[in-house]
């Protein structure tokens, strides 16, 4: 049905929001001072100012991820340079592309980590390209954003990049319980949106203090399905809960346990479909209508997250040892309708015996994930510090794919019965790695951060498959590599508020076994690649002036893409790429109360080379790349209503044209998306212990295409599109207490 991530039996802001604070306190001092807040980060897996990072970070504070309403990745992604959020249709069904490293493959290009442990599978059968982790961010006190590879401290599946959640931590100074209510109406839903949430931190002595929350959001469709007559499909539910217990077990040793769940339910996509008459280029009115898709199978999609973590400090005077232990389980079930694709073959099939009917194709895939990491590193004194690691991972995950055949009527066809297709591939996954970095400090203005990581991984997969129109087969697959990764980065301090860096740097994913098919490769290798990077970060003006910006050039080697055989994904390693670019954010705060951000980024990831057999156009952006993002924002503080601390900001994004899929000489099923830019508005006032806030998503209701997949037919001859849309414009109204 969809050409990488669909019906096929297979392996398949910004510096603004970065220097906010997330207190009212801190917020008040820097409107009378107009200085720029300092903000700490732990890229580098140690906490520090993120203008001593050598490296291009970001972070989203707490405070702007209330102000412009997120609830997914797709709402402030846009503010950071060098990123673009790919959604199918619903939060979870996203990929991330940083600098230009695209989805090419199932397996995941940039990680995901949740404080110091990560989250998401490792192995190619998982799908984690395709189903990153879209974590609702309450609970949350930042979210940063680390670009380029970042395999010597987090390892595989981070060479393009890293998400990373940091979670607020429990306190033993005082008691405090927070609770928030909002509404909200979305343009061409008929329902209203709502949401409640509540955190709670509780000290229970000198030493122990528990930290709590729960959330629950309820956004409501505003997709119509002219197939089944059905208004407003694509309702969407989200909740979740977190618990974490600190426990100060000596001045020295500190213990911190902690529980994290998240439920998504996603009734429908919200995605509009368009004939291929109707796509150059797609425009609201045109295909089966604005806001309108049309398929007579249900599309639900749905994912549970679990997530346990034991994380233990010891200060040893010398240096500090560090534990970070965690499970994790992750449940993701998707529908498509896979009518079009599968029910075209029934005539074909049976010599014209059987109509073309209906079909549906299940997905479900999931995981469960151990991991454990030992640090030991030096203190900050001296003129050489060092760090030395060990990690261990163990996973094992389910991938089970099945395909049904129904006619007209909806019932099912006995010839095809129980099962049109099955395909079942668990994998298990286990990875050791050993690392070490060493920071020479040549004198008190310039040094040099050197980073290894060894690592080796083994893996097991079955491959079962049977129904109507596969074997039945059980066979095994087996494979197993060592892969090392580096990185050096001299960092010199021009002065106190200037630093120039360099930086090399590598990262990889992991190969593992393939489908056993005839002329398929029985195992995929790593692709690795190579980043290149030099940049300034800066305050002036002082203190009220930031700008921050890289220049990178990355060489991508082996990349693992999907090849078709005969209506089968399987992996190769095929062909080679190069990303190129800048980065550029910058905060200029013009009066006390007044800051302005403006950010961009622009990036040229093309590939240089693949086998023959793919058909491959070479000097073409890769999929889900757009050459520029680009986002201004305003924020605007002051005191009204009697002395009451109040806040009003905009914020503009763009996204440049890109690709659905890597562009081929024949048979080219990529397509391309339209640039964007979406305007949003928010405003809040302090009223004692309440906080109202307004905000409006998406002002001008811009149909922004967030992703799209290209159906075709069972011979493989595109039909039509369906294409992810950007929520429209949304206004709401929030109530937040804090005691």
């Amino acid at each position: 049905m969809k050409t990488s991530r669909g019906v096929r039996f297979g392996a398949c802001s910004g510096a603004l929001a970065l220097m906010m604070s997330a207190t009212h306190a801190g917020a008040a001092e820097s409107r009378d001072s107009g200085v720029i807040d300092e903000i700490i980060v732990t890229a580098q897996k140690r906490s520090e100012s993120v203008q001593d990072v050598p490296a291009s970070v970001s972070a989203f504070s707490q405070e702007q991820l209330t102000r412009v309403h997120a609830t997914q990745l797709q709402d402030f992604a846009a503010y950071m340079p060098g990123i673009n959020i790919t959604n199918g249709g619903s939060p979870g069904q996203t990929s991330i592309t940083l600098r230009g490293i695209a989805p090419v493959g199932p397996g995941s290009v940039v990680g995901t980590y949740i404080d110091d442990t990560p989250l998401g599978a490792s192995n190619n059968y998982a799908r984690a390209s395709f189903f990153v982790l879209d974590m609702m961010p309450y609970d949350v006190e930042r979210i940063e954003v680390l670009r380029g590879p970042q395999g010597t401290l987090y390892g595989a599946g981070a060479m393009g990049g890293l998400l990373k959640y940091v979670m607020r931590d429990p306190s033993t100074e005082a008691l405090e319980f927070r609770a928030g209510v909002e509404g909200f109406d979305i343009a061409g839903a008929d329902d209203l949106g709502w949401g409640a949430r509540a955190g709670i931190n509780v000290p229970l002595g000198d030493t122990i203090a528990l930290r709590a929350s729960y959330f629950t959001q309820n956004t409501p469709g505003y997709i119509e399905n002219v197939a089944t007559g059905q208004e407003d499909e694509n309702e969407l539910e989200q909740s979740g809960g977190r618990a974490s217990l600190l426990w100060q077990m000596s001045e020295s040793v500190s213990l911190t346990l902690g529980g994290l769940w998240q439920r998504l339910d996603s009734d429908n996509n919200a995605s509009m479909a368009f004939a291929l008459a109707d796509i150059d280029p797609p425009r609201a009115g045109s295909g089966f209508g604005d806001l309108r898709t049309s398929h007579p199978i249900e599309q639900p999609f749905s994912k549970d997250v679990d997530y346990y973590s034991a994380t233990l400090n010891w200060d040893l005077g010398w240096g500090e040892f560090t534990s970070a232990s965690s499970y994790s389980s992750m449940k993701t079930t998707q529908r498509q309708d896979a009518s079009i694709t599968f029910g075209s073959l029934f005539p074909l099939l049976t010599e014209g015996l059987v109509p073309e009917g209906l079909s549906l194709f299940d997905l479900t895939l999931e995981l469960d994930k151990w991991t454990q990491e030992f640090r030991l590193a030096s203190s900050d004194e001296g003129r050489v510090q060092w760090r030395v690691g060990a990690f261990y991972t163990e996973e094992e995950s389910e991938n089970s794919q099945y395909a049904y055949a129904f006619d007209q009527q909806r019932q099912p066809i006995e010839l095809f019965s129980p099962f049109f297709a099955i395909a079942l591939l668990p994998s298990e996954y286990e990875e050791f790695a050993a690392f070490g970095d060493v920071t020479f400090k040549i004198s008190d203005s310039f040094d040099v951060v050197t980073g290894l990581r060894w690592a080796r991984n083994e893996q097991k997969f079955r491959q079962i498959t049977g129904g109507a129109i596969l074997p039945e087969e059980n066979t095994p697959g087996v494979s197993e590599e060592d892969v090392f990764t580096y990185a050096v980065s001299p960092r010199w301090h021009v002065s106190e508020d200037t630093m120039v860096y360099a930086r090399v740097a590598s990262g990889y994913r992991p190969g593992g076994p393939n489908l056993i098919l005839p002329g398929v490769p029985p195992k995929v290798d790593a692709d690795e690649l190579t980043n290149y990077e030099i940049g300034l970060k800066t305050v002036f003006l002082e203190g009220r002036a930031l700008i921050n910006t890289a220049l990178f050039y990355i060489d991508w080697q082996d990349i693992q893409q999907l090849q078709g055989f005969g209506g089968v994904s399987a992996l190769d390693n095929a062909g080679d790429a190069k990303s190129q670019g800048v980065e550029f954010e910058s905060l200029f705060s013009v009066a006390d109360a007044l800051q302005l951000g403006f950010n961009f980024s622009y990036t040229e990831a093309t590939l240089e080379s693949s086998p023959p057999e793919l058909n491959n156009r070479f000097g073409v952006q890769l999929p889900d790349v757009p050459e520029w993002n680009a986002s201004l924002t305003v924020d605007y503080e002051f005191t009204a209503f009697g002395g009451r601390e109040a806040h009003v900001g905009a914020g503009w994004r763009y996204a440049d044209e890109r690709f659905s899929e890597v562009v081929t000489l024949t048979d080219n099923l990529a397509y391309t998306l339209p640039s964007y830019d979406v305007l949003d508005l928010n405003a809040d006032v302090q009223f004692d212990s309440m906080t109202v806030r307004v905000f409006v998503k998406n002002v001008t209701d811009e149909r922004a295409f967030t992703g799209g997949d290209t159906t075709v037919d069972g011979i493989n001859r595109p039909v039509r599109l369906d294409l992810g849309v950007l929520q429209p414009r949304t206004v709401g109204l929030s109530l937040d207490f804090q005691f």
